[in-house]
């Protein structure tokens, strides 16, 4: 069972790089769409006991990625030293979703077996594909099933850890 949280996190993205002169970073974002990553204030940044809570003061689309201005970075040297930084939010900053909808994180490490009780193992990943999304299930075998709710993907228990597929285990 997943416990309640107040400190739980979400990764959203990660500073990739330097702007300008005046501290904007360049931020990889993992929302969708993209700038949605400019919705959520404070960013946590890093991770550990070196993450630090940093107001979103400006963010824009520049060219084919985003930049941000974060209080505190304004200057290049400062803003050089985040570079590779993860970004966070509290999970409670994430709006709730529609029943039957998930973050990706809540699916991460669920038991997942078949609609005949047969255990698959733990969703250890998931593939971003285009046509759909595809969970990554890690057991005795590596399993790659599509996450098609209703179709594959027959129930989803995150109070109690578990997801049900359609799936053979025979396949891959």
């Amino acid at each position: 069972m997943k416990p309640a949280d107040d400190t739980a996190q979400i990764g959203v993205g990660r500073i990739s790089g330097i702007f300008g002169v005046s501290g904007w970073v360049k931020v990889v974002s993992w929302t969708r769409p993209i700038a949605n990553i400019f919705s959520y204030t404070p960013w946590l940044v890093g991770e550990g006991e070196e993450q630090e809570s940093r107001d979103l003061l400006e963010g824009r689309v520049q060219g084919k990625g985003l930049i941000a201005r974060l209080r505190g970075l304004d200057d290049r040297d400062i803003a050089r030293s985040y570079i590779g930084r993860r970004i966070a939010l509290y999970r409670h900053q994430m709006p709730a979703l529609p029943a039957g909808q998930y973050y990706w994180c809540d699916l991460m490490e669920l038991d997942v077996s078949t609609i005949l009780g047969v255990p698959l193992g733990k969703v250890t990943g998931i593939l971003e594909t285009g046509a759909n999304d595809v969970l990554v299930i890690e057991g005795q075998r590596k399993h790659l099933v599509p996450l098609m709710m209703g179709r594959y993907v027959h129930e989803v228990d995150l109070v109690n850890g578990r997801m049900t597929v359609d799936w053979d285990p025979e396949y891959s």
